[in-house]
C-alpha cells in the first residue's frame, strides 16, 4: 500500500485510550485505511506518568492499525494535551524594508510577536496568526506582496511543559516510531469537526476527553483562546462507581451505554442491571438513578467551561454557538444541558472531510485522531509548519531525541 500512495498516521495519546489512525492522501483529502485502539494506562489528565505502560499501549494500538491497513508504520503525528497547556495573545510590529511585504518581513514580525518572556520550564508549541495589519489596515490574512511601510501581527501563542513533550517523544521512540510533528490536540479536533463557516462567524469547541476538557475559541477564521480544564469523563466514571458501588470497568460500561446528563429525560420505569463488588449478586436499579449521578458532574464540567468562556471575553462573539466533541460528549442529553448552561446553540461534533472507513470513525471519540491525520496530510501536501515559521520546542526536542537514541543504539 505504501508503494501506491503516501500514508499519514495520527496518534492520539489520551488519558483513557490510545488511538492510531492511518490515512492515505487523495485529491479529495484523506481516505482512512486503518485504525487501532487500546486502553491507556500510563497517563493521568493528559500527561505521561508511566512511560513503560504508555509504550505498551501505543504498541498494541499500532499493531492493530498495521494489521487493518496492511502496512508498517514508522512515522506519526502525535497529539499533546494536559492542564500544563497555556495560551495567550501577543503582538509584534516591524518596519517594512523596500515598501513591499516579503516573506522575510513576515518571519520578522512573527519573531517580534514571540519575543516575550517564557519560564525556563516552558516553551512554545504553536504560534498561530490571528491577523496581520499593514499601515493600520486590519483583517489581512496574508500580507505577502502588499505595499506598506509598517507591518503588525496579532498571534496566539501556545506553550506547554518541556518535560511533557519530551515524554511523548520518548514514548513514541521506544515504541519504534519517529515523530513527524506534535500538534495540540484541541487544534486537531477543531480541524476535524468545525466548518469554515463556524470558525469565521465564531465558535467555541469543547473537547471532553477522559482526563481533561479542552476549550478552543475561534473567530474570523483564527484561534482566539485556548484553555484546558483538569476534569473529564474519568471523573464521571468515578462518580458512577462510587454512587452505585460497582467496579470501575462496569461503571465505564454503564456510562457509555446508559448515562444521561439530564435526569428529566429518563423515565422512572426504565431499569438497568448493575454489577456489584466483592462477588455479590448483580442488582437492578432505575436508570433515572444513574442519570441523577451523572447530571451534577456533567453540569459542573460544562459550568466551568462556561465560566472560562466568560473570563476569556469571547462568549458574546461565538455566533455559531458551542460544539461538543470527544468521547464523553456521547452522553445522552448533553446537548440539551449544554444549551441550558451556555445559553447558546449547541451541537455534537463528529469528524468530517475524509473517506475510507467512515462508518468506524464517524464518532466524536475519534475527533482528535482524525484531526491529527488531517493536519499531517495538509503539512505533507503543502509543506506547512507547525505554528508559523518558528523553530520552537518540538524541532529541538526531535533533534535532541534522535541524537540521544543514535548514541545509545
Amino acid at each position: 500500500m505504501s508503494a501506491k500512495a503516501e500514508l499519514v498516521v495520527g496518534l492520539d495519546i489520551g488519558t483513557t485510550k490510545i488511538c492510531v489512525v492511518v490515512g492515505e492522501a487523495s485529491k479529495q483529502g484523506v481516505d482512512i485505511v486503518g485504525i487501532g485502539m487500546s486502553p491507556s494506562t500510563g497517563l493521568r489528565k493528559g500527561v505521561v506518568v508511566n512511560i513503560e505502560q504508555t509504550v505498551q499501549s501505543i504498541k498494541k494500538a499500532l499493531e492493530e492499525a498495521e494489521l487493518l491497513a496492511g502496512c508498517e508504520i514508522r512515522n506519526v503525528f502525535a497529539g499533546i494535551a494536559g492542564s500544563h497547556i497555556m495560551g495567550f495573545n501577543s503582538h509584534g510590529v516591524i518596519a517594512v524594508k523596500g515598501g513591499e511585504v516579503t516573506s522575510r518581513d513576515i518571519e520578522r514580525v512573527i519573531d517580534a510577536a514571540k519575543a516575550v518572556a517564557i519560564p525556563l520550564d516552558r516553551e512554545l508549541i504553536h504560534i498561530l496568526p490571528q491577523e496581520y495589519i499593514v499601515d493600520n489596515q486590519r483583517g489581512i490574512e496574508d500580507p505577502l506582496g502588499m505595499a506598506g511601510v509598517r507591518l503588525e501581527a496579532r498571534v496566539h501563542m501556545v506553550t506547554g511543559a518541556v518535560s511533557s513533550a519530551q515524554n511523548i517523544v520518548r514514548s513514541c521512540h521506544r515504541a519504534g516510531l519517529d515523530v513527524s510533528g506534535i500538534v495540540l490536540e484541541s487544534l486537531a479536533s477543531a480541524k476535524a469537526v468545525l466548518s469554515e463557516e463556524e470558525k469565521e462567524i465564531g465558535v467555541a469547541l469543547v473537547d471532553i476527553g477522559g482526563g481533561t476538557t479542552d476549550l478552543s475559541v475561534f473567530g474570523n477564521d483564527a484561534i482566539k483562546h485556548i484553555s484546558v480544564l483538569p476534569l473529564g469523563g474519568m471523573n464521571l466514571t468515578n462518580d458512577i462507581a462510587f454512587g452505585l458501588r460497582t467496579p470501575m470497568k462496569s461503571a465505564e460500561q454503564l456510562k457509555i451505554a446508559h448515562s444521561c446528563a439530564l435526569a428529566g429525560l429518563v423515565q422512572n420505569n426504565e431499569v438497568i442491571e448493575v454489577a456489584s463488588v466483592g462477588g455479590r449478586e448483580a442488582r437492578t436499579i432505575s436508570k433515572r438513578v444513574l442519570a441523577e449521578i451523572c447530571e451534577p458532574r456533567v453540569e459542573e464540567i460544562l459550568g466551568l467551561v462556561d465560566q472560562e468562556l466568560v473570563r476569556s471575553g469571547y462568549k458574546n462573539k461565538v455566533g455559531a454557538g458551542v460544539v461538543l466533541t470527544g468521547g464523553s460528549s456521547q452522553i445522552g442529553g448533553i446537548e440539551e444541558l449544554g444549551e441550558q448552561i451556555f445559553d447558546l446553540p449547541t451541537r455534537i461534533g463528529t469528524p468530517r472531510g475524509f473517506g475510507g472507513l467512515t462508518d468506524i470513525v464517524n464518532n466524536p471519540a475519534y475527533s482528535t485522531a482524525v484531526g491529527l491525520l488531517q493536519w499531517g496530510a495538509e503539512k505533507n501536501k503543502e509543506d506547512l509548519r507547525f505554528g508559523i515559521r518558528e523553530k520552537g520546542i518540538f524541532n529541538r526536542i526531535l533533534a535532541i531525541m534522535r541524537k540521544w537514541f543514535s548514541e545509545i543504539s
